[in-house]
């Protein structure tokens, strides 16, 4: 990981996803393990600009399989910016099919979460992501 650790309570979370559904389920498990500051955008197109007016972002957990442009896609534009470059971003999908989960690797994402979330795993991931671990954990 390349960001510094950083505690759930004091971390803000750039969620992009489009099924808002998903996205509340995990508002709310990150509100269980103290995070106070969650954003979301429901595509991944200008995921970048959007990103910019949030000022700090400590991680970023992006659905790869997004409207407009896929979590592939906005992963290459956010990491063209060199305040965004360094944030943790981590893969959140159902697709966990071991090809996916390499091409996810290579292409640069920090870490690899399947769905449907854990609700009894989901927070401490995201702790140990925040914490500077590396979470590859398709199942």
């Amino acid at each position: 990981m390349k960001a510094k650790p950083k505690q759930p309570w004091d971390a803000v979370i750039l969620i992009v996803e489009d099924n808002f559904n998903n996205f509340l389920l995990m508002t709310r498990l990150l509100a269980f393990l103290g995070v106070k500051k969650c954003e979301w955008k429901a595509s991944g197109w200008k995921v970048l600009e959007f990103a910019e007016t949030l000022g700090e972002i400590d991680l970023i957990l992006m659905d790869l399989m997004l409207p407009d442009a896929d979590g592939f896609e906005s992963l290459e534009s956010l990491r063209s910016h060199p305040q965004i470059k360094e944030v943790p971003i981590v893969a959140v999908t159902a697709n966990i099919a071991q090809p996916f989960v390499e091409r996810a690797r290579q292409v640069g994402f920090d870490g690899f979460i399947g769905k449907p979330l854990d609700p009894d795993r989901f927070p401490e991931q995201v702790r140990r992501i925040l914490a500077g671990e590396e979470v590859w954990e398709p199942e």
